[in-house]
């Protein structure tokens, strides 16, 4: 598999930029590894790296520990190999930058894991977070004419979030737009994730 560029998944994993709500009450892992400011393609880079970790252990350890079955096992392995693989290309990506990948914290589900039906709401939710995220990272791509891969890349995310919807009963879609989450929203949906 070839590498997906830089600017691809700029859009994937930097969940916007904004100051809706304060990162302070969030972990100091999350608020120096997650919370950096997103001014640089590196920076941005290692914050969708930093997510893409999130889910790819998500999926992963879900395989393992949790009590799935049937079309949602299936599910979970297929999900899992696609957030492997973006992790692979964003550290790809760092790397090619000249840069530095963060190294991936330790994960902590809560009760997550505890039963398929646990773990497909919080697929609902993660998913959800990074489809909203990919509406406000457009603007800040520095190369303008790599957005069409970057879209290739909103438009698979989008399918494993209408995916895992299904799977819970709700609708493909909420509304006829999303919404955008800004940096520190995100950082407050997924510190209960991430151990200190």
């Amino acid at each position: 598999m070839s590498p997906l560029t830089r600017e691809a998944f700029l859009l994937r994993g930097a969940l916007a930029v904004g100051a809706t709500y304060g990162a302070g009450a969030v972990s100091p892992f999350v608020a120096a590894a997650l919370g950096q400011p997103l001014t640089t393609d590196v920076t941005i880079l290692n914050f969708a790296l930093n997510l893409e970790q999130l889910e790819a252990a998500f999926y992963a350890d879900a395989i393992d520990m949790a009590p799935l079955s049937g079309d949602v096992l299936r599910l979970a392995q297929k999900l899992a190999a696609n957030e492997q693989a973006h992790v692979e290309a964003l550290t790809s990506a760092i790397k090619g930058l000249g840069g530095d990948p963060d190294p991936a914290p330790a994960f902590s589900w809560g009760g997550a894991l505890d039963s398929q039906a646990s773990f497909v709401k919080t697929a609902v939710q993660l998913e959800d977070i990074g489809v909203s995220a990919h509406n406000g990272a457009g603007p800040m791509l520095q190369d303008k004419k790599l957005l069409a891969t970057a879209g290739s890349i909103v438009q698979v995310e989008a399918r494993h979030a209408a995916l895992v919807r299904a799977l819970d009963g709700q609708p493909p879609t909420v509304a006829a737009f999303d919404q955008t989450l800004t940096q520190p929203q995100v950082l407050e949906l997924v510190a209960r994730y991430i151990q200190d």
